[in-house]
């Protein structure tokens, strides 16, 4: 059995358990998470991959926790952006840029760098914005 199956199921179990979960939360417009709204490469669909993004001039900082292989990204980058849905508030975004570990960890609040640094992450994304939302 290749070694990437253990992924490829635990990240199976993260998009159809953990995800509807989160989201659910992210649309009440309360607690840490953001929905990123991306249109599937293959499929066309519309999709919401919740994420807990840090809000910084220009845009937002995403943590790649499972990399740059993940649905969500390779949708982004294919699509060249998405929308952010970030409490109740729709942000397009024009262009994802990487960007480095430290200007990653540093967007967060305090305990969260602590714990990004501590757990070594290191992929994060910057989904570059517009100043103001689509909606109100």
């Amino acid at each position: 059995m290749p070694a990437h199956n253990g992924r490829d199921q635990f990240l199976r179990a993260v998009k159809h358990v953990v995800n509807p979960v989160t989201a659910r939360i992210a649309r009440t417009r309360h607690g840490p998470f953001s929905l990123i709204r991306h249109v599937g490469r293959k499929s066309g669909r519309t999709y919401e991959t919740p994420l807990i993004l840090a809000r910084v001039p220009g845009g937002f900082i995403a943590e790649l926790t499972y990399g740059e292989k993940v649905d969500w990204y390779r949708n982004v980058v294919a699509a060249g952006g998405c929308v952010v849905v970030h409490h109740g508030e729709e942000f397009r975004v024009a262009r994802i840029e990487t960007c480095t570990a430290d200007r990653g960890r540093s967007a967060y609040p305090g305990p969260i760098q602590w714990i990004l640094k501590a757990t070594r992450r290191n992929e994060f994304c910057l989904l570059r914005t517009g100043a103001a939302p689509t909606t109100g």
